[in-house]
């Protein structure tokens, strides 16, 4: 096993969920809450079909970055090599190429860090953890809940732990490992005594020592915002105080990272449930970055694209407004999974579909794939039989162009990025990375 001393890293631009255990990814509870008339889905439908368009967008922005004037191809990415990001894909093109990687894996193209989460219950994360190691800055496996148990507090998460696993981590490269801890202890108490504070802090940072993590990712803000705590200033003020104190004591005892994990705000102006730029600018000594959720746009209730290219622009604006200097302490959120919304004869239905889920549908219906230019995704629709009814779906699910796209943003913003779930994705998807 590598040496620990000196592991920690700053975020810096240039250096080289919180779901609940299912296999299937939910909804993220700060997600917005967008509803509509059902009365309203078959013309949904329509809508989905005029949004359509011819394909447009080409790599060659992205050539343009990474080729050089003499050796174009050797300098891009493989998937951009064999000509795989563009807008007209097709299911047999995904089917074939899904899975194959080239024999380099090491090559970093996207300069600023990668936080990439893994699940227990998706092994597959796991092995792609290892094999594009050298790709990854931080990983946060998915292990540890804080829970009250009457006037104390228990983690429970270590038997996730898998300690073989981190020593291949760290023999292969230089991957922070930072699990990730729910905060699920109910927050009344623990904000408004300092003694409580103290003793969930201790837990937090003597888990740590002990199993030689290099931080922790800490996701507390959905649940404080379940239980009322951020429409009481009171309240809201302590919730800050305990992050900042807790990223204090990390630093103080080990030079342990704290990465923070934020909901976007839910509309276009930044609410007192919502954790905007002050809270960004009040934490920013204590908190070493921030995993943002730009995904879970869309929902069973209105369905559509999962991080609309705009909205996340627009998250980005609210959260930095015209000033970028906090930019190297955001963790943009990419999603790996999809969705299959139910759009007519089956009620309200459907929800997150994995990378497995995504090529059983691909192979089965044979869809054409659409490219809808006004989120930046790709979609395809198709109708199935249930009791004797026609029930029609769309599918929304990353594509190489669409991650792509993405990551250009983060560029652009000089944010870093962070990926819900590696094993949800596609093999072919970390060629971008």
């Amino acid at each position: 096993m590598a040496k620990k001393q000196g592991r920690r890293a700053a975020v810096k631009s240039d250096r080289s969920d919180r779901r609940s255990s299912s296999s299937v990814p939910s909804n993220r509870e700060d997600s917005s809450s967008r509803v509509i008339n059902p009365n309203k889905r078959l013309s949904m439908l329509n809508t989905l079909l005029f949004l359509i368009v011819s394909p447009a967008i080409s790599s060659y922005v992205y050539r343009m970055l990474y080729a050089s004037n003499t050796d174009l191809d050797s300098s891009l990415p493989y998937v951009y090599q064999r000509g795989l990001v563009k807008t007209d894909i097709n299911y047999q093109e995904i089917l074939t190429e899904n899975a194959k990687v080239s024999e380099n894996t090491s090559i970093r193209h996207f300069p600023n860090p990668v936080l990439a989460y893994v699940t227990p219950w998706n092994s597959k994360g796991y092995d792609l953890a290892k094999e594009f190691n050298s790709k990854i800055t931080h990983i946060s496996p998915v292990w540890y809940d804080l829970k009250s148990q009457g006037a104390e507090f228990i983690l429970e998460g270590r038997h996730n732990v898998d300690k073989g696993w981190i020593s291949d981590l760290r023999m292969k490269g230089n991957a922070l490992i930072l699990p990730r801890f729910v905060l699920e202890a109910i927050p009344m108490d623990m904000l408004k005594k300092k003694k409580q504070r103290a003793k969930v802090i201790d837990l937090i940072i003597t888990e740590c020592k002990e199993m030689d993590f290099d931080g922790i990712v800490l996701e507390s803000w959905s649940r404080w915002a379940a239980y009322g705590v951020l429409h009481d200033p009171h309240m809201r003020k302590l919730a800050l105080q305990f992050v900042k104190k807790l990223g204090e004591s990390m630093h103080a005892v080990g030079n342990l990272q704290l990465i923070y994990v934020i909901g976007p705000p839910r509309s276009d102006k930044v609410q007192e449930y919502d954790f905007g730029p002050e809270d960004l600018q009040s934490l920013s000594d204590d908190v070493d970055g921030y995993s943002l959720m730009t995904y879970d746009f869309s929902n069973p209730q209105n369905p559509g694209p999962n991080a609309p290219l705009k909205w996340i622009t627009s998250t980005l604006q609210l959260l930095l407004g015209g000033s970028q200097n906090l930019s190297q302490k955001i963790f943009l959120g990419i999603n790996f999974y999809g969705n299959d919304f139910v759009l007519q004869g089956g009620g309200l239905g459907g929800g997150a579909i994995l990378g497995r889920d995504y090529l059983s549908l691909l192979e089965k219906h044979k869809p054409e794939l659409q490219w809808e230019k006004k989120s930046g995704e790709h979609f395809f629709l198709y109708s199935d039989e249930n009791n004797n009814n026609i029930v029609k779906h769309v599918v929304f699910y990353p594509s190489l162009m669409s991650i792509a796209m993405r990551l250009d943003e983060a560029r652009s913003w000089g944010v870093a990025v962070s990926i819900w779930e590696i094993g949800q994705g596609l093999d072919y998807f970390f060629h971008l990375l």
